[in-house]
């Protein structure tokens, strides 16, 4: 019998290398999603009132999770470009083998959720506003299994460094804060800048590895039966 896949529906190399490193080889199927639609209608629908951060990263980890498994119903598996794809030893599982998981990570701080700056400025700016406080990563998790769906949210308090205005535009210039939740990584350049996390650091990077082992159980599957050990 083959072992189970875990499909990822995200793009996030941090992710892919978190699971890999913890013996998990992924099959990479990002979805595509309208992530600020998403938000505006949740908005829409309870007055105009801004979605709570929890439940922002939960409903976009479902909507990720849903689109690639919705895809997947219909179509099959379809092999991710570069090296980064994988299929299982059979080449495809068997229906019920595999798992689909949407995650989704905001930063918040001030009540204010923080995503991806994306621009330079707004990197520089969000980190005038972080440098020397804290803040909290939450990470929101939607695994898919068949009919079965299993979901949660991880948060992490992280400390911020008194950064200097040159460290900040060092950093910025790197563009690696530009593409991450919050403007900041825990586990590439931006390591240096947090002096510390209270809770899951792994939520941090943007997938608890602790989480998704209990989620795993709530469907049935045991976390080792991921492992890919050669």
């Amino acid at each position: 019998m083959s072992a189970p896949t875990l499909i990822l529906a995200s793009a996030s190399p941090a992710r892919a290398a978190l699971l890999r490193t913890a013996g998990i080889e992924p099959d990479i199927q990002p979805a595509d999603v309208d992530e600020e639609a998403l938000l505006a209608d949740a908005a829409h629908e309870s007055g105009g009132r801004a979605v709570p951060v929890r439940e922002a990263v939960a409903l976009l980890a479902r909507a990720k999770a849903e689109a690639v498994a919705g895809l997947l119903a219909t179509t099959g598996p379809t092999p991710a470009p570069g090296p980064a794809h994988h299929t299982g030893p059979a080449g495809a599982s068997e229906e019920g083998d595999a798992v689909v998981i949407g995650c989704d990570s905001l930063l918040e701080l001030d009540g204010e959720a923080l995503g991806k700056p994306y621009e330079p400025e707004r990197a520089r700016a969000r980190w005038r506003q972080m440098r020397g406080r804290s803040g909290t990563l939450h990470t929101g998790h939607h695994l898919i299994r068949g009919g079965e769906r299993a979901h949660a949210v991880s948060s992490t308090v992280v400390h911020f460094a008194e950064l200097s205005d040159a460290e900040i535009d060092a950093y910025v210039a790197t563009g690696e804060p530009l593409s991450v939740a919050g403007a900041f990584t825990l586990d590439g350049f931006g390591g240096a800048f947090v002096t510390g996390v209270e809770g899951d650091p792994h939520g941090v990077v943007g997938l608890s590895l602790p989480l998704v082992r209990v989620l795993l159980a709530d469907l049935g599957l045991a976390w080792t039966d991921f492992w890919r050990i050669t």
